[in-house]
């Protein structure tokens, strides 16, 4: 089950989120319901095992005593491993292994905090970019794409990593053209071995030699 409370800064969050978990275990719901409680700022996971619709109207009838209100939008019941869910930029729910063939529950990086980074590449690598130097919009690329892989690193992230990183070269390539004029796709004027060995260029594929569980 997922549920988010309307916008209120991260440290009221935290101190109206303590007293709601705390309040939770008192009238003994994480009992009752099997259930986890996982938050951060205002946003809230409840892990059920049984009665979730309970649950539910539980945490809906706490938040009102507290003042708080729930993001209706915001807020179902997900049944995994029948259905997914995102929370914090990550995809929750049922995924299978190309390497063994059996099935898991677990994470990946969600479509949506793909599509985020790949909106950011694209607006460092536009024409008003121009003036920049090479290095150091390669510079300001690296500092996105190591900080989204440094957060983005559990359950197979190979296929993200991969989009990310053929977006930022092609990206790159085409900003290159632009500032220097190349008439061209730039292939030839500016290869692979440029773009990540001369301007240095990270290569987020690599990264997953030492995430043995990123290949799964």
């Amino acid at each position: 089950m997922f549920a988010s409370v309307g916008e209120i800064s991260p440290l009221l969050s935290s101190l109206y989120m303590r007293r709601f978990i705390l309040g939770w275990k008192q009238r003994g719901y994480e009992e009752r319901f099997g259930s986890r409680i996982v938050c951060y700022a205002d946003d809230l996971v409840i892990c059920c095992r049984w009665q979730a619709e309970q649950a539910m109207a539980a945490m809906q009838d706490m938040m009102g005593r507290l003042k708080l209100t729930v993001n209706a939008e915001k807020t179902r019941i997900c049944r995994v491993p029948e259905a997914c869910f995102d929370f914090l930029g990550y995809t929750f729910g049922l995924y299978h292994s190309e390497k063994t063939g059996y099935s898991y529950v677990g994470m990946r990086p969600s479509k949506k905090s793909v599509q985020r980074m790949v909106a950011a590449i694209s607006a460092e690598t536009t024409s008003q970019k121009g003036l920049l130097d090479a290095k150091t919009v390669v510079e300001r690329l690296n500092r996105m794409l190591e900080g989204w892989a440094n957060y983005f690193y559990l359950g197979p992230v190979r296929k993200a990593y991969r989009a990310l990183d053929e977006h930022a070269t092609r990206r790159l390539r085409r900003w290159l053209c632009m500032k220097h004029k190349v008439a061209k796709s730039g292939g030839t004027r500016f290869p692979h071995k440029y773009l990540y060995q001369d301007l240095g260029l990270v290569r987020l594929p690599e990264r997953t030699r030492n995430l043995p569980w990123a290949k799964v």
